[in-house]
């Protein structure tokens, strides 16, 4: 008898924090669950975030069974549009994740182009010979939900991003009765979240951030303005009770923010009085004391509207003396040096600038070590495979498992593009995946490789020489007029001058003897003469036109 075998591939979130896609294949057929982002840190200058590659599954489109989205998230569901576009499988998601969805699809003009179906955590769907059945989570959003997905070859626990929260803001713990009973009927493997796997004890509920909120209400003096990702839809509600309660009015600001927020309280996640909300220019003109306004921006993005205040370039208000600065977040790994410069800019503009390192305003989304082992001890795995993390928290999250009593040779620890085959009796590596960063830069996608991006720190980094030389094309040597030299992030104009002079007279005199071989002779020249007289290396550019 043949026997039957599940192979688990991971296109994202293994290796790295954000970018989450994992695939299910049984036999020909396939499911992924997320598609998310991840936002690039300081060496990607000039990319906007970074998807899955999909390669693998390109020439698999008509065999996947369906697209399940676990939360709202965008290092879940970030690189939907472009998922959208190539493949054409229905997409299961829970009410509120459907709004976000249809909210970001709409914006990118492909809504029409994807097949979206609503379910609800306790319902279950059949897709391909996947059974799929959802059920509630606590995260930092509403409406996540975890997956049990029934195979041929056994059961699997997917756990999404999780924490067990006794008291959530919207007063709906973890389905503990559903991850109990999957326990009865034999769970073959666990695929669970280790972003906090380093972190002991149990993460805080999201009711601490109530309690800071209040403090910052309470002490605040002049404006408040609450940077928060815009799909963070339980803290808006808090912030919308803290500011009713506080006699403030509330605006939000950025059209990604406002558009859920209106998607939000259509569908009764977020319960708002209407007289508490006002637009941007209607609060900018109430006195100080009676403002909140919930922005964009709590990573450092430069382009976000935090981000642009923090500079003083946004064009409706400036950060003012007296303000009130609250980042109701943490940094992503590798994005820790925008966050904290943003921060030192909002201090020298004379904000007082809270956030989770000086105070309780943000608590993480996901399970420390004790929910991690609660969950275990629940589902009671044959197999554990650490998903949603860098690769040292992959491994914690494996020592755990160990602790737990699973066997060592019963946990597999893998990254991006190493598949794993699961029987009934045995978890094995499988084949690899090719598997890329596929960088989005404006409206390229792929359209940039670590090649762009080292020519881009080195430009970053000693700036560009530009020499242009005008030659007798008849006679083919010796310049007819003398060099330009044009020149950025190089060096100061004051100091340039003498030096490019000597360029000047040193290029004019190479010219004259150069034998067919110009342009790399005077690039060679340049570099090594601009490097004696500077210790730098700028890039050096030779343009040569005959005339």
């Amino acid at each position: 008898m043949k026997e039957e075998v599940l192979r688990i591939i991971p296109l994202g979130g293994l290796g790295e924090v954000g970018r989450n896609m994992m695939v299910y294949q049984y036999g020909d057929e396939y499911l992924i669950v997320d598609a998310g982002l991840m936002f690039p840190d300081s060496t990607m200058p000039g990319v906007d975030y970074i998807i899955p590659d999909i390669q693998f599954l390109l020439d698999k489109v008509d065999r996947i069974a369906g697209i399940i989205i676990t939360h709202g998230h965008e290092d879940h569901i970030g690189a939907i549009k472009h998922i959208v576009e190539e493949i054409p499988a229905p997409i299961y998601a829970t009410p509120l994740t459907r709004g976000l969805l249809e909210v970001k699809l709409a914006r990118s003009g492909v809504l029409n182009k994807a097949k979206l179906n609503t379910v609800q955590a306790g319902e279950t769907i059949q897709a391909g010979p996947f059974q799929v059945e959802f059920f509630h989570i606590c995260h930092s959003i509403p409406d996540g939900v975890g997956l049990g997905i029934t195979t041929p070859a056994g059961l699997i626990v997917h756990s999404g991003d999780y924490k067990f929260d006794h008291t959530p803001v919207d007063n709906r713990p973890a389905d503990f009765a559903k991850l109990a009973e999957f326990s009865q009927r034999g769970v073959l493997a666990l695929l669970a979240d280790s972003t906090n796997a380093e972190r002991s004890g149990w993460t805080p509920s999201e009711r601490v951030v109530d309690q800071a909120l209040d403090q910052v209400f309470m002490l605040a003096k002049g404006r408040i303005i609450l940077a928060s990702f815009a799909s963070l839809i339980s803290r808006m509600q808090q912030v919308a009770n803290a500011a009713a309660k506080f006699n403030r009015k509330l605006a939000f600001a950025g059209t990604s923010m406002v558009d859920n927020v209106k998607m939000a309280r259509k569908l009764g996640y977020l319960d708002i009085p209407d007289n508490l909300i006002v637009n941007l220019d209607q609060v900018l003109g109430l006195p100080d004391e009676e403002v909140v306004i919930m922005c964009t921006g709590s990573q450092g993005e430069p382009s976000s509207i935090l981000g642009r205040l923090s500079n003083g370039n946004y064009r409706q208000f400036d950060i003012q003396p007296g303000d009130t600065v609250v980042l109701s977040s943490h940094p992503i790994p590798g994005n820790e040096e925008n966050v904290y410069n943003t921060i030192n800019r909002l201090f020298e503009r004379g904000a007082e600038v809270l956030y989770e390192a000086i105070m309780p305003v943000h608590v993480s989304g996901h399970a420390s070590q004790e929910e991690m082992k609660l969950l275990i001890n629940l589902v009671k795995p044959r197999f554990l495979i650490p998903i949603h993390g860098e690769l040292r928290q992959l491994k914690q999250h494996a020592k755990i498992g160990q602790q737990m009593g699973i066997p060592a040779e019963n946990i597999l620890v893998v990254e991006n593009g190493q598949s794993i085959v699961l029987t009934k009796n045995k978890i094995e590596l499988g084949a690899r995946v090719p598997t890329a960063n596929i960088f989005v830069d404006g409206s390229g996608v792929g359209t940039v490789d670590y090649d762009i991006m080292r020519e881009r720190e080195m430009l970053a980094q000693d700036g560009f020489v530009l020499i242009n030389l005008a030659v007798d094309k008849y006679s083919g040597g010796g310049l007819i007029q003398p060099p330009s030299i044009f020149s950025q992030g190089f060096i100061l104009n004051g100091e340039a001058s003498e030096i490019f002079d000597e360029v000047k007279n040193r290029v004019a005199e190479k010219a004259a003897y150069s034998n067919g071989k110009l342009q790399k002779d005077v690039e060679q020249l340049v570099r090594n003469y601009l490097y004696e007289k500077t210790r730098r290396s700028p890039r050096v550019f030779v343009q040569v036109i005959r005339v």
